[in-house]
């Protein structure tokens, strides 16, 4: 689904992809959390953007190595071929991710998430086991499988992987909520700058008055030991 934000749409050249693994993201959903658009791969051949209709269909071509190269016309009843025009265009239009391959599928009975954070910086990955539960970690996952193990068998550890995909920031820069968070950053960082030059001011104070009121000074002795 494509979509106009207020700012300009910078076009993004073949040469500065990151992937051929595409995760697109909507930043019209206000919420703390940015949902997730569309899932897309880019045909080594042509150079253009495909829509993947599932994300089902997706995680199974992103657990492929990545010398398994995908084209258009891998799939011959999806009806591709290099001769169309790209379904999508990698632009500053939409938030993008990078994803990598290797990623296995998410065994049965469990799916993976991927949860943009809501000031663009990163990516966060879980799994919603059988339980209904999250897990954050592989130590989760180990947690349990030892509560749990009926599932030792059919959830093996080696099928998870919490390796995010990367944000590419030349699709973030001029989003708002974006750049309300660097700000915010910068300000959190001059704040704590600020308390730390007081302190260390303080500290010198605290020290000069120390040495005014000793006759004899003696550095190796500043823990203030008698």
């Amino acid at each position: 689904m494509k979509y106009s934000k207020q700012y300009h749409h910078q076009p993004l050249g073949p040469q500065r992809i990151l992937g051929n693994l595409g995760i697109m993201a909507d930043e019209r959903n206000q919420g703390p959390k940015v949902s997730i658009d569309m899932y897309v791969v880019c045909c080594y051949k042509c150079l253009k953007w495909r829509k993947i209709p599932t994300k089902q269909q997706f995680e199974v071509i992103r657990g492929r190595p990545e010398e398994d190269k995908w084209f258009c016309g891998r799939d011959p009843n999806a009806g591709r071929s290099c001769e169309q025009p790209a379904d999508v265009i990698y632009d500053s239009s939409q938030i993008w991710l990078m994803d990598r391959h290797g990623i296995p599928p998410p065994p049965s009975k469990t799916e993976r998430l991927e949860i943009i954070r809501g000031d663009l910086s990163k990516t966060d990955i879980y799994y919603v086991m059988p339980n209904g539960k999250r897990a954050r970690s592989h130590g989760d996952v180990e947690r349990f499988l030892k509560e749990n193990p009926r599932y030792m068998d059919m959830l093996p550890l080696s099928s998870f992987s919490f390796t995010a995909p990367k944000i590419a920031r030349e699709t973030v820069e001029g989003s708002s909520r974006w750049r309300a968070a660097k700000a915010d950053l910068r300000g959190k960082r001059s704040k704590q700058s600020s308390l730390g030059r007081v302190a260390r001011a303080k500290s010198e104070s605290s020290e000069d008055m120390d040495m005014s009121d000793s006759d004899y000074y003696c550095p190796s002795s500043s823990d203030g030991s008698e």
